[in-house]
């Protein structure tokens, strides 16, 4: 026997689901959003390999190719450069959310632990600093977040995230402005302020070709873009991976060295 739908509460089902979901994004604090971002962004594990290509102001180009490790959730992190052959081996090692950076130098076969202030400085010269990409839960711990109005940008409906910097915090910006994809809580723009003006914008990161890699909508495409130098940095993820057994050894001096 065959059951006849009633169009007009289907399409009444279809309106009121939509409704429900729309209802639950309009109810999400800025707070709430940003929570998300993290935990998106700082999985247990990550293990990449990606390149870099560093813009500068006078339009000349530089490229490197590295791998990078993180664990703990964005606590540990490991990066060695695989070319150019000047840089091949070299490797820079951040704990503690890039509070502690050491480098090692293959050449020597020494390792060097930069001064705590070192996290501001430019990773290789490019327009990413240490504390950019080691940073970990800082969008949570070190900013108050408040939402927006809701943008699109690139065609794509966002949130917007205004974060300002708490009370005594140790970081390089006085406030954020981030535009959350709305379906899949990727950053795509992120806007960086001065640390001592916070109206004059100083950089500006964006992120496109999200693929689901391992179930997690990851960014292949970031661009830095500094206001400052008129440089630019673009990174591509080459291969990524998720949730990988990384052991605590290799976040050490000697496993910099391996």
């Amino acid at each position: 026997m065959i059951r006849r739908i009633n169009m007009k509460k289907w399409i009444a089902a279809i309106i009121f689901f939509t409704g429900c979901q729309l209802l639950t994004a309009q109810e999400l604090t800025g707070p709430q959003i940003i929570k998300k971002v993290n935990d998106l962004l700082n999985p247990e594990t990550m293990w990449c390999k990606s390149d870099m290509i560093i813009q500068t102001s006078s339009g000349q180009e530089r490229t490197f190719v590295y791998e990078s490790w993180s664990k703990n959730h964005g606590e540990k992190n490991l990066i060695r450069y695989l070319e150019p052959v000047r840089v091949k081996d070299e490797s820079t090692l951040m704990l503690n959310y890039a509070d502690d950076i050491w480098m090692y130098f293959p050449r020597t076969n020494r390792v060097r632990k930069l001064a705590t202030h070192a996290k501001r400085q430019k990773m290789e010269g490019s327009d990413f600093s240490y504390e950019d990409m080691g940073a970990g839960d800082s969008f949570v711990k070190d900013y108050t977040s408040k939402r927006l109005k809701d943008q699109k940008i690139d065609d794509q409906s966002c949130f917007q995230i205004e974060m300002t910097r708490n009370p005594g915090r140790d970081v390089s910006y006085s406030r954020l402005v981030m535009f959350v994809h709305r379906d899949n809580f990727v950053p795509i723009q992120v806007d960086y302020y001065d640390e001592n003006q916070p109206d004059r914008k100083i950089k500006t990161l964006k992120q496109s070709d999200i693929q689901i890699i391992d179930q997690i909508p990851t960014a292949m495409k970031i661009e830095m873009i500094n206001d400052l130098d008129n440089s630019r940095t673009r990174m591509e993820m080459l291969e990524v991976k998720y949730n990988l057994p990384l052991k605590d050894e290799m976040f050490t001096e000697r496993g910099m060295k391996q």
